[in-house]
C-alpha cells in the first residue's frame, strides 16, 4: 500500500488536513474536511498553491519567482493515518485538492476504502481520469480546465478526450478562472466544442485578495447573467486571506 504525498500547512509543518468551509464552486459554504496533496502535472503562472509543485530545480514559470524546498513542503502519510486524521475532524464531506490529486489515485482509493461513509469531492484540472476503483467513490468532480492565461500550452492542459469524458458525467462541474473579460471567448469555444451544460459551468475571478476579486466580479457578474453561467466566489480568501490550511 503506497503512501500519499501531502502538502504541508506551513514550511516544515504538519500535513495539510483540516476542516473549513468549501470556498468555491457548487458546494461553497458547506463545512468539509480538506485533504491537500502535493505534485501537479501543470504549472499555472498564477497558482495560489505553488508550494505543492514549484520546487527547487523546477523551471516552469510562476509569477512569484519563488521556489520551495521540497522536503519542507511535502509530508508522506500512509492511507490509514490519513483516514484517521480525516475522521477526527468530524465532517461528513471530504474535498481532495492539490496540486493535482488524481496523480495519486491508487493511494487515494486505498484511503477511501477506510472512509466508507464520507461524501467525496475531487478538485482536478481535468487532464486525467480516476480509475474505476477510485471513481466509484467520487460524488462530485470540480473540474478546472486551464485557459491560455494560465501559461499552460493547450496540448497539455485541454485534452479533448478528457473534457468530453467529464462533460458527459453529471457529477462534474466546470470552474473557469477568469482574469479579464476576453477570457470568456475561450470558455465559450470550449463549451461549444465539448457541450458543457451551462448550469454546470462556473466563472471565477482570478485573485488572491478580496479587493481584486470584488473588482473583477463587477464585470464578471453581467457575463454570467448574459450566458447563463454560475459565478463562483472565493469565500476562503474573504474569510482567511491567501493562507495555507484554510
Amino acid at each position: 500500500m503506497s503512501s500519499l504525498i501531502l502538502a504541508t500547512e506551513a514550511p516544515g509543518g504538519e500535513a495539510e488536513i483540516f476542516a473549513s468551509l468549501q470556498g468555491e464552486g457548487p458546494s461553497a459554504g458547506v463545512p468539509v474536511a480538506f485533504l491537500r496533496l502535493s505534485r501537479c502535472n501543470l504549472a499555472c503562472v498564477w497558482c495560489d498553491t505553488a508550494y505543492t509543485w514549484h520546487f527547487e530545480g523546477d523551471e516552469r514559470p510562476h509569477r512569484s519567482g519563488e521556489h520551495y524546498v521540497r522536503r519542507e513542503n511535502q509530508r508522506k502519510l500512509d492511507p490509514e493515518e490519513t483516514a484517521r486524521r480525516i475522521t477526527a475532524l468530524g465532517q461528513n464531506r471530504l474535498v481532495i485538492t492539490g496540486g493535482e490529486p488524481l496523480l495519486q489515485a491508487p493511494a487515494l482509493a486505498d484511503m477511501l476504502d477506510l472512509l466508507p461513509d464520507i461524501a467525496v469531492e475531487i478538485e482536478t484540472n481535468g487532464t486525467t481520469a480516476a480509475p474505476p476503483r477510485l471513481d466509484i467513490r467520487i460524488d462530485q468532480y470540480n473540474v478546472s480546465p486551464k485557459l491560455a492565461h494560465s501559461g499552460n500550452p493547450a496540448d497539455l492542459a485541454l485534452l479533448p478526450e478528457r473534457l468530453d469524458f467529464y462533460a458527459s458525467d453529471p457529477r462534474a462541474f466546470f470552474k473557469f478562472v477568469i482574469a479579464e473579460p476576453a477570457d470568456l471567448d475561450e470558455v465559450l469555444a470550449l463549451q461549444a466544442r465539448h457541450r458543457f451544460p451551462a448550469e454546470r459551468v462556473f466563472l471565477m475571478a482570478e485573485g488572491t485578495d478580496s479587493a481584486t476579486l470584488r473588482t473583477r466580479q463587477e464585470w464578471l457578474a453581467p457575463l454570467c447573467l448574459e450566458h447563463g453561467f454560475r459565478m463562483s466566489d472565493r469565500l476562503h480568501i474573504h474569510l482567511y486571506g491567501d493562507t495555507r490550511g484554510t
